[in-house]
C-alpha cells in the first residue's frame, strides 16, 4: 500500500520525470503535465556529479547514460595562463560503482528520461497547462487548458524556477533574484587531450570544458555582470571570443575558432538561486526541484538534487500509507542536502565575483563534492 493512489506531476523536466518514474515503480497511477507540445528541452551540455549518476542508476538509466554520455574522474584546475593549480578528486559515491562525474548533451539526457517516463506507464499530457486547482483535504481537483478535469491524491509541482504553482500556493516567497553572474555554454569538438573536466580560473571569469560524448565537449564560462541585461544573440560568438582571449593557455586559445560555428549552439543565462524554507508542501500540493531549490551551476548538481528529490518522494510514498508521514520523511531527507548545494554554490559564485581566495574556492568544492557522495 502507498500513501497515494493517483498523482499529477506538473512539469516534464528532470525532477518531474524522476518523480514520475519512481512513483510508477511504487504502483502509483501517475499523470505528467508538460506545456511544451514537443517536449523538447533547449540547452547545450550538462555536467553531472557522481551523485547524479547514482540517481540515474537507481532509475534504471545508467547503461543508457553511459552509452550516449561521457564518464570520467577528477577535475583539473588551471590559471588563465595554463599553470596547473590542483587536481580535484571526484570521490566514489556511497552505494554505487558509477564514475565520479560525467557530461552529456542536455537534450540527449532529456530524451533518455522521457522515453523511460513513457515506458514506466506514465500518462503524459503534452501541450497543456492547469488552469484551476483546488483541494478539499482528500483530493486535489484540477482543470486543464483543454477543458477537461480530474482529481488526484497528490500534485507534484516540478514546474521550474518560475513556478506557477509556487506563485499560487506560496505567494509569500519572493521571486528569484539575479545573483550578479551569467553563464555561457556551447558545444564544441573534443580534442583527444580533454578526457575529464578542465577549469581555468581568471579574474572574475571562469572557463571550463567537459566531455559530453566520444566526439564532443561542452564549454562553460561564468562571468560577472553587475546588472541583468539583454545581450543580442547575434553578438554571442563575438562576446564569447572576447571572454576567452585573455586566457592565454593554448588549450583555451584553440577553442576560439569553434565558437563561431553554428554547431556551437551558444546559450547565455543570467544566474539566480532560490531556497524556499521547508515544508515544501501546502496540503496535497508538493513542490520539488527548481521550484523550491534552484541553484547556480557551480557544483554541477542542480538537475541532480531535483532528480534525487523525485526519487526520495517515490520511495517515501511507497514506504508509508499516510501522506503526511511520507511528506515528513521526504523533508527530513531532502531539505538539508538541497540547502547545502544551493548555499555552497552561492559561496563559490561570490568568491568568483569578488575575485576571492582561490584556495577557499577549491576547499568548498572539495567538501561539497565529498558531501554529495553520501547516501540520500
Amino acid at each position: 500500500m502507498t500513501a497515494v493512489n493517483k498523482a499529477l506531476v506538473v512539469g516534464g523536466g528532470f525532477s518531474g520525470m524522476a518523480a514520475a518514474i519512481r512513483m510508477r515503480r511504487a504502483g502509483i497511477d501517475v499523470h505528467l503535465l508538460e506545456q511544451d507540445a514537443a517536449w523538447c528541452p533547449l540547452g547545450a551540455g550538462i555536467t553531472v556529479s557522481g551523485a547524479t549518476l547514482r540517481a540515474l542508476e537507481s532509475l534504471g538509466l545508467r547503461a543508457a547514460f553511459e552509452a550516449e554520455g561521457y564518464t570520467s574522474s577528477n577535475v583539473e584546475i588551471y590559471t588563465a595562463q595554463g599553470h596547473h593549480l590542483a587536481t580535484l578528486p571526484t570521490p566514489p559515491v556511497v552505494g554505487s560503482t558509477v564514475a565520479g562525474g560525467a557530461g552529456i548533451l542536455r537534450p540527449t539526457l532529456a530524451r533518455i528520461m522521457a522515453e523511460a517516463t513513457r515506458a514506466a506507464g506514465t500518462q503524459v499530457r503534452l501541450g497543456q497547462r492547469w488552469t484551476d486547482m483546488e483541494q478539499d483535504g482528500q483530493q486535489v481537483h484540477v482543470r486543464f487548458s483543454d477543458g477537461s478535469q480530474d482529481r488526484f491524491d497528490l500534485v507534484v509541482g516540478a514546474d521550474g524556477v518560475h513556478s506557477a504553482l509556487r506563485a499560487k500556493y506560496m505567494p509569500e516567497v519572493p521571486a528569484p533574484e539575479y545573483i550578479g553572474q551569467g553563464v555561457w555554454r556551447a558545444v564544441l569538438p573534443r580534442p583527444e587531450s580533454i578526457q575529464r573536466p578542465f577549469m581555468w580560473l581568471g579574474s572574475h571569469i571562469k572557463v571550463g570544458v567537459n566531455p559530453v560524448s566520444a566526439t564532443h565537449m561542452y564549454l562553460f564560462i561564468t562571468e560577472d555582470r553587475p546588472t541583468k541585461e539583454h545581450i543580442d544573440p547575434a553578438t554571442w560568438p563575438t562576446v564569447v571570443e572576447g571572454l576567452l582571449r585573455p586566457f592565454t593557455d593554448p588549450v583555451v586559445q584553440a577553442l576560439i575558432p569553434h565558437v563561431h560555428s553554428p554547431e556551437a549552439a551558444i546559450d547565455y543565462r543570467p544566474l539566480a538561486n532560490l531556497l524556499v524554507p521547508a515544508p515544501w508542501n501546502r496540503g496535497r500540493v508538493l513542490l520539488i526541484g527548481d521550484a523550491v531549490a534552484a541553484t547556480t551551476p557551480h557544483l554541477a548538481s542542480g538537475a541532480g538534487i531535483g532528480m534525487e528529490s523525485g526519487i526520495v518522494l517515490g520511495e517515501e510514498l511507497e514506504r508509508h500509507d499516510d501522506l503526511q508521514a511520507a511528506l515528513d520523511a521526504f523533508h527530513a531527507r531532502r531539505f538539508e542536502r538541497c540547502r547545502m548545494v544551493v548555499k555552497n554554490s552561492e559561496q563559490l559564485c561570490m568568491i568568483e565575483i569578488h575575485d576571492g581566495d582561490k584556495g577557499e574556492h577549491q576547499r568548498i568544492m572539495r567538501e561539497s563534492m565529498l558531501a554529495l557522495t553520501q547516501p540520500i
